[in-house]
């Protein structure tokens, strides 16, 4: 393979000239450097399928700071979790946060950005699922009937909600 094919298929690119003027005038830099990374995404391939309930208050606080801050450094997680920790405790949690669905990362120069993977509506979501389905039997009209019971959710934000339904209902039929 020649000395342009090799700088193609692994520069593709970075086709700038001072690359080019590198590489032409240096062929033999091949033999010591095979790639660099400028930037670079990593998606989680877990599924979003984790049990919210089952995230503990170190996971959950860090997970707000994320959604808050809609991109961060670990160092900027350690600065804003409420109590002293080491970076390797923080640079842990997110990567279990990763491999769990909630997050993902880019790399910017080496360092690692974070950003959620899911909304914290999703998540809230799932949590309330996994409730209606233990505590109620699968029923959604029973967890509402117990919010409405206990005064969580008033009936004036339960008609709130009524409206809304019925006028998405009347959307979806309309686009039908």
């Amino acid at each position: 393979m020649t000395n342009q094919l090799l700088y193609e298929s692994a520069v593709g690119s970075l086709r700038g000239e001072p690359f080019q003027r590198i590489f032409s005038a240096h062929p033999r830099a091949w033999g010591s450097v095979l790639c660099v990374t400028v930037g670079n995404t990593m998606t989680s391939n877990t599924s979003s399928g984790h049990d919210p309930a089952e995230l503990g208050e170190l996971e959950r606080g860090i997970l707000s700071i994320v959604w808050r801050l809609r991109a961060v450094t670990a160092e900027q997680v350690r600065e804003e979790v409420d109590r002293p920790l080491k970076d390797s405790t923080i640079r842990t949690v997110l990567r279990r946060l990763e491999e769990k669905g909630y997050l993902a990362h880019s790399v910017d120069n080496r360092t690692f950005i974070y950003r959620p993977a899911e909304s914290p509506q999703k998540v809230a979501v799932r949590a309330v699922q996994r409730i209606v389905d233990w505590f109620c039997e699968g029923s959604v009209e029973e967890l509402l009937v117990g919010l409405l019971d206990s005064k969580v959710v008033s009936r004036a934000e339960l008609e709130r909600l009524t409206r809304k339904v019925a006028a998405a209902k009347k959307q979806e039929g309309g686009k039908a």
